[in-house]
C-alpha cells in the first residue's frame, strides 16, 4: 500500500488560488475531515505533544501535512456546541427528537456562549504549523442543522405554521451565535479560510421549501459571508442534498461563497457539477464516498486522476472526496485517491 512520504512542502497561495477560482501551479488536494485511524496512519511516527489541549489538533496537521495538504482542518471546541441530548451519533439517527418545541423550553435552553469555552488552546497551535500551511476551521454545526438539532424537524415542520415567531427566535439565535465564533476565529493569523458547515437536504430535495430558506435561513448566511470576507478570508460552504439548481444560484448570486463542498453522484456527479458552475464557483472534492468504497483502488486512482486533467486549464478544483473521510472508506482506497495528485504532471 503506498503511503505518502511527508516531502510535498506545503503552499496555502495555491489552495487559496483554487478558492479564488484560479488555476494553481500543481494539483491541490481538498479534505474536510477524515478519521482516527488515517490520522495516525499519515502521523506515523512522528512525535506529538503530551499537552492534552492540544494533541488531538497537532495530530490532525501532522497528518494533512504529510498527505500533501497545504491546509488542516480545524474542528470548532468540543464544549462549544448546541446538543445537549444523548445521542451516539456512530449510526443513524432520528430528526425528530428536540429539546425546544415552545417558548418556555426556548428561554429555558442552556444556549453555548464562547465566553464559558476556553481557547487558549489556539494560542498554542502556531509552532506546530508547519511553513506554508494554514487551517480552515468549521462552526459549531450549521444555522439549519442546529435548529433541527433543537427542535427536531417534525416539530420545526409544524411549528412553521403554527408558531413561525418561534421558529425566528431560534434560527436567530442559533445565527448569532455561530456569527459570533465566526467574529473570532478570523481573527487569528493562522486561518486560511473559513467552513461555512450547514447540510440544507438529502438525495432528491431540501428539507425546508425556498420561502421558508428565503426568511429564516438565507439572511444568516449572507451574514456568515460578510464576517468571512471582511477579513480577507475565503468562504467556503460545505452542505450535503440536492441544491440544484437554484440553490446554487443563491449559493453563488446571493450568499457570495467562494466554494462549494459535498458532491454525491446520486444528485450531480463532481463532473458534472465542475463543467457547469466552474468559473463561477470553486469546486472542492467530489469523489462520491461510496464510489471510494466500492471500487477498486485502479478505478479510484483512475478517476482522480482524470479529474485532475479535467481541470488542470481552468483550475478552480481541488482534489478530495465528496464529504469526508470516514472509517469505513479502506485507507488504500482514500491513498490511492490522493496518490493521484503526487502523481499528476
Amino acid at each position: 500500500m503506498w503511503i505518502p512520504d511527508g516531502s510535498r512542502e506545503p503552499d496555502f497561495s495555491q489552495l487559496k488560488t483554487v478558492l479564488q477560482k484560479g488555476k494553481p501551479d500543481r494539483p491541490v488536494l481538498w479534505e474536510y475531515f477524515m478519521n482516527d485511524r488515517l490520522y495516525d496512519l499519515l502521523c506515523g511516527d512522528e512525535k506529538v505533544p503530551d499537552d492534552r489541549s492540544i494533541s488531538t489538533y497537532v495530530k490532525n496537521i501532522i497528518a494533512y501535512k504529510n498527505a500533501g495538504y497545504d491546509h488542516a482542518f480545524l474542528p470548532s471546541p468540543p464544549d462549544f456546541t448546541f446538543e445537549v441530548l444523548d445521542r451516539h451519533k456512530t449510526k443513524s439517527v432520528s430528526l425528530n427528537t428536540g429539546s425546544i418545541d415552545s417558548w418556555e423550553t426556548f428561554e429555558n435552553f442552556p444556549w453555548p456562549s464562547l465566553q464559558n469555552v476556553d481557547l487558549s488552546y489556539l494560542d498554542k497551535l502556531p509552532g506546530y504549523i508547519p511553513d506554508g500551511m494554514k487551517l480552515i476551521p468549521d462552526g459549531p454545526g450549521g444555522v439549519e442543522e442546529n435548529v433541527i438539532e433543537l427542535m427536531g424537524y417534525e416539530t420545526l415542520c409544524l411549528k412553521l405554521f403554527d408558531d413561525p415567531e418561534l421558529v425566528k427566535a431560534v434560527f436567530d439565535r442559533v445565527g448569532s451565535i455561530i456569527c459570533e465564533y465566526y467574529k473570532t476565529i478570523r481573527e487569528y493569523p493562522f486561518v486560511g479560510a473559513i467552513i461555512s458547515n450547514d447540510d440544507w437536504g438529502f438525495n432528491t430535495q431540501p428539507l425546508l421549501s425556498p420561502d421558508h430558506m428565503k426568511t429564516y435561513l438565507y439572511p444568516w448566511h449572507r451574514k456568515i459571508t460578510k464576517i468571512i470576507h471582511e477579513a480577507g478570508l475565503p468562504a467556503i460552504l460545505h452542505s450535503c442534498g440536492n441544491l440544484y439548481p437554484n440553490i446554487m444560484e443563491t449559493i453563488i448570486e446571493d450568499l457570495g461563497y467562494d466554494a462549494k463542498h459535498s458532491y454525491e453522484d446520486s444528485i450531480k456527479p463532481v463532473e458534472e457539477a465542475y463543467e457547469e458552475y466552474n468559473g463561477r464557483i470553486a469546486v472542492l472534492g467530489g469523489l462520491d464516498v461510496d464510489f471510494v468504497i466500492s471500487h477498486s483502488e485502479e478505478d479510484v486512482y483512475k478517476r482522480a486522476m482524470t479529474m485532475l486533467e479535467r481541470s488542470s486549464e481552468k483550475g478552480g478544483y481541488a482534489l478530495g472526496t465528496g464529504n469526508s473521510v470516514p472509517e469505513y472508506i479502506p485507507d488504500s482506497h482514500y491513498l490511492a485517491m490522493i496518490k493521484a495528485a503526487w502523481d499528476f504532471k
